[in-house]
């Protein structure tokens, strides 16, 4: 029986330099995302010599920053949940990985704001005030409120016999598979919006629990009931932030990994895995040359594994057609602004702001998709200065936010094939539309920032594309729709010896499913519970 079965069942921006490509390792990791750097750092520690390569010229992934004109953004990272408690999972794989290098700051209790246009709703940490507060917001709907508490509770304590049937494989995954993955497939299988209107009367309520859609891109009536049920479980005793920013994450991991004797190289895309006889022997670089490994890790995306990175043979053609049944994630755009004053000094918070046109989610989606000029079906806004307890230290009397709407892909085609920044005038024209839409909705909603932009710059699926290597500029990877759960070969192991995937395909978005990910695909490539040692 596999050990973690065994377990389940019966208990218990970073810039690296270039070395030497050419030495001996254990382990290639392809892509240097939380999932590849917690892979690195955990397989580095168990004595496994350990390369991870990076296409793009930073490392880190979406927890990598950028500067422009003395201002620094964020690309992916706005709070994270659990990591202020030092006894959870999240926190404690973080200080394992980091040699508790990687420090963290609370956010204020009211971590998200959720704008409707007669009303607004503040989620406050922990549980019990969050639950208060709804039942302030609803009181005609206290029992049902108990109740939604309570399954997500249910929900989320099936999540790990589900995920812990991703180590399995052959016999035992024929065996106990079914008993493993069945109370979570049971609420997978229905979408958020069916998952709370099963025990929720009241269309507002829905709306405002199901307010948090834009952490995995689908609204209610598009994504399973399970990813609502996990986000809303991660941060319901709040929110915490990288005290020096995102980029903190990937510097203080890609430092453990060095430590062991692992080494970290960015600008080195991946062309194709190395595969000889049906088993993975290193990767072959877009420059030509061949790297040996005794194993190959890639965790970036099961897209481009399965599209780009393996060869065309006979025997992997029904892998492939495995693609078939999933769809890639949507895609948004961002404006990034810097602000002439301190947070402080502006009355700028640290809430992020949720802001939507109406209560029903996905007539707005269905919509802004028909049309561009519709209103956006939700605007983000995450103000990371407010967050940095280090920002004022480099920052000075200036401040940065971020503002992220949905945004589609087909509507960037005819610019695709153009490299980035020679995109042309009509596509700077159409970005500089959509910035001063956003623009006006940061007036409506934060007025006092009027007067105090100083400079701003707007992202686009295409900048995803280019940056992150996602061919349809994709934010979450592939779709968090009921059929995605549903998928068994979305796991560590594949058809090929010694390749291993990792990453938010194979467990959840968001960096807690990433991290998580990475101990599992560790794991099962050790054949040890790695789990056991966070």
């Amino acid at each position: 029986m596999d050990w973690l079965l065994w377990e389940v069942m019966f208990g218990n921006g970073l810039m690296i330099k270039n070395n030497n490509l050419n030495s001996p390792y254990d382990v290639i990791i392809i892509g240097s995302g939380i999932s590849g750097l917690c892979c690195g750092a955990l397989l580095s520690m168990e004595g496994k010599r350990v390369m991870v390569l990076e296409k793009h010229f930073k490392i880190g992934g979406y927890t990598h920053t950028f500067k422009r004109k003395g201002f620094e953004w964020d690309v992916g990272i706005h709070y994270v949940g659990s990591v202020h408690n030092k006894k959870s999972f999240t926190r404690r794989l973080f200080d394992k990985i980091s040699d508790n290098n990687l420090k963290w700051e609370k956010m204020s209790d009211n971590y998200d704001r959720m704008i409707f246009p007669d009303k607004t709703y503040d989620f406050i940490a922990p549980k019990k005030k969050f639950i208060e507060m709804m039942k302030n917001y609803f009181p005609e709907n206290i029992k049902e409120i108990d109740t939604y508490i309570s399954l997500i509770g249910k929900v989320n304590n099936s999540a790990m016999k589900y995920f812990s049937a991703k180590a399995l494989s052959g016999i035992s995954e024929k065996l106990f598979r079914g008993y493993l993955t069945r109370e979570f497939l049971k609420y997978s299988n229905m979408t958020t919006y069916n998952g709370l209107k099963s025990i929720i009367s009241n269309e507002k309520l829905i709306a405002v629990l199901a307010g948090q859609w834009g952490d995995y891109g689908m609204p209610p009536k598009e994504s399973s009931f399970v990813m609502h049920c996990m986000i809303v479980n991660h941060y319901f005793d709040g929110a915490s932030y990288p005290v020096g920013g995102s980029s903190t994450i990937a510097k203080t991991i890609v430092s453990v990994i060095e430590k062991n004797g692992g080494e970290v190289f960015a600008s080195k895309g991946v062309k194709k895995v190395w595969i000889e006889n049906f088993i993975a022997k290193g990767v072959i670089l877009e420059s030509g040359e061949k790297i040996p490994s005794l194993t190959v890790i890639s965790s970036a995306g099961v897209n481009n594994t399965l599209t780009k990175f393996l060869p065309n043979i006979e025997k992997l053609k029904n892998y492939k057609k495995n693609l078939n049944y999933v769809k890639p994630s949507s895609g948004h755009a961002c404006l990034y602004v810097g602000l002439n004053k301190s947070a402080k000094a502006l009355g700028i918070t640290d809430t992020n702001l949720w802001i939507y046109p109406s209560y029903d989610h996905d007539d707005n989606v269905k919509k802004f998709k028909k049309n561009q000029d519709c209103d956006f079906p939700v605007l983000y806004m995450s103000f990371a200065s407010s967050k940095d307890p280090e920002w004022n230290k480099k920052n000075k009397d200036l401040s940065t936010m971020e503002v992220i709407v949905p945004s589609i892909f087909d509507h960037y085609k005819k610019w695709s094939k153009k490299p980035w920044k020679k995109r042309g005038k009509s596509y700077e024209m159409y970005k500089q539309i959509l910035c001063e839409r956003i623009i006006q909705s940061i007036y409506i909603h934060c007025p006092q920032l009027k007067g105090e932009i100083s400079y701003y710059e707007l992202s686009t699926p295409l900048s995803t594309k280019s940056m992150a290597n996602y061919d349809y500029g994709e934010l979450y990877g592939i779709d968090h729709d009921p059929n995605r759960f549903n998928q068994k070969w979305l796991k560590p192991k594949t058809p090929i010896k010694n390749l291993f995937l990792t990453g938010q395909d194979i467990l959840t978005v968001g960096i807690a499913g990433a991290l998580a990910s990475g101990v599992l695909t560790s794991s099962v490539l050790l054949g040890k519970n790695l789990f056991k040692k966070i």
